[in-house]
């Protein structure tokens, strides 16, 4: 695997040595997640909400982003293996999406004639399981061979826990288990090729050890035909560490077997298999790395000092895998930020290195030749204010001829349609390079687009403006506000804020059909006298914010927000509040908020430390009771992001970003709609529960909670669901802000 993600990596905390006192929970009960008496206070608040929002203009709504989602004409991205181009599609008439493949030719046309290897919609009614389908693993074959089998990752619910199944792409069958396929129980873990009869295997099934974190523990050597309870362990982590994965490297020439013990969120320590011992790579654990071929990249999540030189958090750096492995610590700087530069991720194709970066929230993109000690140069390809990513084809294609140094090209916009295009990188010639290639310091560059999303909503009637607000300690936090032209700026246009702010994720420009058609270009009733010509109405504002606890800036734009230092990302959030309603743009009254998961916990820190700034506020599959939230799903791998409730010392900051805890009496709070998920395994369902029940037994007017009953951390494992669930919080919101209804 060569594409990786830049992550981070703050040190977590230590062992509780003593345990805070626990506050009172009255709701504890709604902790049994498929307990009757749950689940039927579960459907009578689904149907209260229900009542209140599908209404006609609901329902009009749901079919308009059911559209967007079930279009056939948007683009189908697809990975190559061999020949062919994989692809998992979902529409109107495969919910459940079909496993897919078709040539290069047949993929640039506009009907592709696919190749359908699995039709989940038809498994799911032949086993009466609502498969998900999470991804297919492809095993390398041996030289002049074609792809032939693969492991395909099915989740019985949406949920994070897979099934994983042997499937012959030739035969569009599963290999029979009574014959030697692979069939592993469901559970949580990874899993991965050996060699064509043995697989890595991390999981949680049969009574394998789990770590607090509910993932997988050790890691076995599985034959075929062998059980998994009989096969060897080969890796174990502590209890208390995240979880454990296996990989192997098959890349001819520098197969490899690497085993990575995931401490917590942000540190982790990697070892490679040689002569039967792992040999642990000597870095510090928060220090991330990658390889590729002869190559071992490294980015420090923090200043990192090697013999005497310190490399900058977020940099990116080089040295020969064998080499230093073996003790030896030459490296080189690849990449250097800068106060408004950061690296998001990197791509390797097989002779050249592509980053992708961020500059004051708008992609960037450097190509980097190793034979030409490292020449690094600029991509003509991005636009200000968009999002555009470039990753390579096949880094694995050996073919003289072959796709080895092709990429793909995404870009997208909040008014630009995702595009897609093909490029291949070539060394120039004495003569600077191929025709309709752009020349780049020794490297040309020839691209094509290959496809086009279509348009869902008038976005010439749109402009987006890039704005900074100043928090509270004096940062500056930049966000992106798209509305229509000539916006009157009276602070009466209803204006979505949405934003996330934690675990190094970046909030970058991306087009979206369902926010064009449910927000962008919905229309309030025109009313004399608001400042608007006669006959006008309003359409609404979104807004995206960058705040600190992600990743625009790098690890130190992440690390300003972690365990005590929460309260930042909070402060930009409702600094960014506060300008659009300075500026005009808007006024508490028609100003809400959006977020889900960690945004979810961001959006409660809102309805809870800055009601007087919303009038309405959608939170989504979130965190909520920062007291529990470590006992609960998956949350103990998340005490390096928050802290740990059971430490005295982390609960007195903990408990001020917890929103459970925070409601307090005579407050006028904003409307509230909290949704989520009984399927959802990685935050769960609960803290959603409870925080309702309480706003609502403390009797605060106008909050709905909605659980979708399948879907997992997604809230929906179809475009209906998908379509049901942006419908309600789009429609709330809608309700809330521009009529006043909700």
């Amino acid at each position: 695997m060569t594409t990786t993600a830049a992550d981070s990596a703050p040190a977590s905390g230590a062992a509780p040595t003593e345990t805070a006192p626990a506050p009172t929970d009255e709701n504890i009960w709604l902790e049994d997640i498929y307990g009757e008496e749950q689940l039927a206070w579960v459907r009578e608040q689904n149907a209260r909400t229900e009542d209140l929002l599908e209404d006609a203009d609901y329902a009009r709504l749901e079919g308009e982003i059911l559209e967007v989602l079930d279009s056939t004409d948007k683009i189908a991205m697809v990975s190559k293996h061999g020949e062919w181009y994989y692809n998992f599609w979902k529409d109107r008439q495969n919910p459940k999406g079909l496993w897919r493949r078709t040539s290069w030719d047949s993929y640039c046309s506009d009907a592709p004639d696919w190749d359908v290897l699995l039709d989940v919609d038809a498994l799911a009614a032949a086993d009466g399981v609502e498969w998900v389908f999470h991804g297919a693993n492809l095993l390398r074959p041996e030289a002049g061979q074609p792809y032939r089998r693969a492991l395909v990752a099915l989740s019985p619910d949406g949920g994070d826990a897979n099934r994983y199944r042997e499937f012959d792409v030739e035969t569009r069958a599963f290999v029979d288990p009574a014959a030697g396929g692979f069939d592993l129980p469901t559970a949580k873990g990874n899993v991965s090729w050996l060699d064509a009869d043995t697989l890595l295997v991390a999981s949680t099934a049969e009574d394998l050890p789990r770590t607090a974190s509910s993932y997988a523990r050790t890691a076995v050597r599985l034959r075929r035909g062998q059980a998994l309870s009989d096969a060897p362990r080969i890796f174990e982590i502590p209890e208390d560490h995240m979880m454990a994965i296996v990989a192997h490297d098959s890349t001819p020439g520098f197969e490899r077997t690497f085993a990575l013990d995931w401490i917590d969120f942000f540190n982790r320590r990697t070892s490679v298999l040689q002569d039967g011992d792992w040999v642990p790579v000597d870095v510090p654990t928060d220090v991330n790395t990658g390889v590729h071929r002869e190559w071992l990249l490294f980015r420090p999540q923090r200043d990192w000092t090697v013999n005497g030189t310190t490399y900058a958090a977020g940099s990116l750096l080089a040295a020969d895998f064998r080499a230093f492995v073996a003790g030896e610590r030459e490296l080189t700087v690849l990449f250097a930020p800068d106060a408004h530069t950061s690296l998001q991720s990197w791509s390797w194709t097989r002779n050249f290195l592509l980053l992708n970066l961020l500059k004051d929230v708008s992609s960037e993109i450097r190509v980097l030749d190793p034979a030409d000690s490292w020449g690094s140069s600029l991509l003509d390809a991005c636009p200000p204010m968009h999002d555009v990513n470039a990753f390579a084809v096949d880094d694995e294609d050996e073919a003289e001829d072959g796709a080895g140094d092709d990429f793909w090209l995404v870009a997208t916009g909040f008014t630009t349609p995702s595009t897609l295009t093909r490029g291949a990188l070539t060394r120039a010639t004495a003569d600077g390079g191929a025709s309709g290639g752009t020349a780049m310091a020794g490297v040309v560059s020839s691209h094509v687009e290959v496809k086009a999303s279509p348009s869902f909503f008038n976005e010439a009637d749109y402009e987006v403006q890039q704005h900074f607000a100043v928090s509270a300690d004096g940062t500056k936090v930049p966000y992106f506000q798209v509305a229509t032209r000539g916006l009157v700026l009276d602070g009466q246009n209803p204006t979505q804020l949405s934003g996330y702010g934690g675990f190094e994720v970046s909030r970058t420009p991306a087009y979206s059909g369902t926010i064009g058609r449910a927000w962008l270009e919905r229309r309030t009733a025109a009313v004399p006298g608001d400042g608007l010509a006669e006959g006008h109405s309003r359409g609404g504002v979104y807004v995206v914010a960058n705040i600190r606890g992600g990743g625009e800036y790098g690890p130190s734009w992440h690390r300003a927000a972690l365990q005590e230092n929460r309260h930042r990302a909070y402060e930009d959030f409702a600094a960014v509040a506060r300008d659009l309603i300075s500026r005009g743009v808007t006024s508490r009254e028609r100003l809400g908020c959006v977020g889900g998961s960690n945004g979810g916990l961001l959006v409660g820190n809102m309805l809870t430390r800055y009601p007087e700034l919303f009038g309405a506020v959608s939170c989504g599959v979130p965190l909520l009771d920062m007291r529990r939230y470590t006992k609960l799903s998956a949350g103990h791998s998340w005490i390096a992001e928050y802290g740990d409730p059971d430490l005295p010392e982390h609960w007195e900051f903990i408990r001020t970003f917890s929103p459970y805890h925070q409601l307090k009496d005579g407050v006028e709070y904003p409307e509230t709609f909290i949704w989520t998920a009984t399927s959802d395994d990685r935050v769960g369902p609960v803290q959603a529960r409870k925080m309702a029940a309480r706003m609502l037994a403390m009797g605060i007017p106008n909050i709905w909670f909605h659980e979708a009953l399948e879907g997992g951390h997604a809230g929906a494992s179809d475009n209906r669901q998908a379509a049901a669930l942006q419908g309600r919080s789009q429609h709330f919101l809608w309700k809330a802000l521009a009529e006043g209804t909700a």
